[in-house]
């Protein structure tokens, strides 16, 4: 996968001016203390914690988590099969097309002409229509059956008729079996269209109609429920008294449904202990996402909730920036929770760490095609983590964007990726690693079903 194809240079950057004018966030070293939703998120620290894990190794962490789950299979109706995975290969039900069609409109002709116009026509749905004596021709739509003893059908615009449109001659040279389909041409009954582990899209849906099916055996979407956490938070309104507005709820569910995920329920809880607990293990979801109290602060009781429901912390911390205290964890044999800081950029990079590698291998979706891009300027890096900062693709180079810090969204709203930024940092020029954001993704087979 390359780089996508650049924007006029003359214009293209006047989009970022508010966000490259703008004095960027501090960057790690000393990333500042974040704000607002800002509990799950600690200062940055001279080293990573002994148990946060390599942001590479926790994503494959993730996947191994997803590729281990039971796995499942359901039968559903076409309409509902959309962005879902075959688990058995669509085989063809019937001949298609079923029975020689015309592919025109126009004349089915039987031998050589002048020929003999025959009443009526020939329309698509209708039963099968007479057949033709050599010397004879019948108007027939597109679709239409094609008559027994008819050798070639011709266009209206290549033949006309005589006056008392009796007798049909045509316009050029009329070849056996021009614009007749016959039936089996795509495909015959028994013959397999796509193999298993194909992704239904549009296409595969009309396929699968054309070729006699009412429902697909598919991989059920991974089931999502979201629990948002906080006293803090507000629904509606402007920030007031200490209160801030939820960027997350709005959010989350829009991009997990991107990722192939079936969303369940966003649910807003208090700083709760019982309540988090009761909704953790109370869940029917296959994945349960919570926002903020992943850390070690008077109120964070993800960790004491796992402990209690008894679950097995797969990723505990990852050496990443923003995000990390994100977590993973599994409780009992078929549930997962990914649980993501509670700064809105923090709780992106922990999506993309840590839930799309899980629910890429829930859904038995094909990973995409990763690639790298050069950055148009240098990004200060962390001693110690990766970093994951949003860009821009301009002039086959990726821009970073600025307003990049834990708690900000304005950098991510802009870009259509995230670049991996090793520890260190990275100068201008250096090839990086990029996350193609789920709507910005291009790789071969994919696409976004929300």
């Amino acid at each position: 996968m390359t780089a996508r194809s650049p924007a006029a240079d003359d214009g293209s950057d006047e989009a970022l001016a508010l966000l490259r004018d703008a004095r960027p966030a501090p960057g790690p070293p000393g990333e500042s203390r974040p704000q607002g939703q800002d509990r799950a998120e600690p200062a940055a620290r001279p080293a990573p914690r002994h148990r946060a894990s390599a942001w590479a190794d926790a994503r494959n962490v993730a996947a191994r988590a997803g590729r281990a789950a039971p796995a499942r299979s359901h039968r559903v109706p076409l309409d509902q099969a959309l962005g879902e995975i075959l688990t058995e290969p669509l085989t063809a039900l019937t001949d298609l097309p079923s029975f020689d069609t015309s592919a025109m409109d126009g004349w089915a002709v039987a031998g050589p002409g002048p020929w003999e116009v025959q009443d009526g026509g020939v329309l698509a749905g209708h039963a099968a229509p007479g057949a033709l004596a050599d010397g004879e021709a019948v108007r027939i739509a597109t679709g239409a059956r094609i008559p027994a003893g008819a050798t070639a059908v011709i266009r209206s615009e290549h033949a006309r008729t005589d006056e008392a449109r009796t007798q049909l001659q045509a316009d050029r040279v009329v070849l056996h079996g021009q614009d007749i389909r016959p039936r089996g041409q795509e495909c015959r009954s028994g013959d397999v269209l796509l193999p298993a582990t194909a992704l239904v899209t549009p296409a595969v849906l009309g396929l699968a109609a054309a070729a006699g099916y009412d429902e697909l055996a598919t991989v059920p979407r991974p089931r999502v429920e979201i629990l948002v956490l906080g006293d803090e938070l507000l629904t509606r309104g402007l920030p007031h008294d200490g209160l801030i507005r939820d960027a997350l709820g709005p959010m989350l569910g829009f991009w997990l449904r991107a990722l192939g995920a079936e969303v369940i329920g966003t649910r807003r809880l208090k700083d709760d202990a019982g309540a988090l607990l009761a909704a953790v293990t109370g869940s029917s979801a296959d994945l349960v996402i919570t926002t903020g109290g992943t850390a070690s602060g008077p109120v964070d009781h993800v960790h004491p909730v796992l402990h209690k429901a008894g679950a097995e912390l797969l990723v505990d911390g990852v050496a990443v920036r923003p995000g990390h205290p994100m977590l993973l964890a599994q409780i009992g044999v078929t549930k997962h929770l990914v649980g993501l800081p509670g700064n809105p950029l923090a709780a992106v990079s922990g999506l993309l760490t840590l839930a799309e590698p899980l629910l890429r291998e829930l859904a038995h979706r094909a990973r995409a095609v990763t690639y790298t891009a050069p950055l148009r300027n240098e990004v200060q890096g962390h001693p110690h983590d990766t970093r994951l900062v949003p860009v821009v693709h301009r002039a086959e180079r990726v821009v970073p964007l600025h307003y990049n810090g834990p708690a900000m969204l304005r950098g991510i709203a802009a870009a259509d990726g995230l670049a991996v930024v090793p520890p260190g940092g990275a100068r201008a020029g250096q090839e990086v690693e990029i996350l193609d954001l789920p709507w910005a993704q291009a790789g071969p087979g994919e696409g976004c079903f929300t």
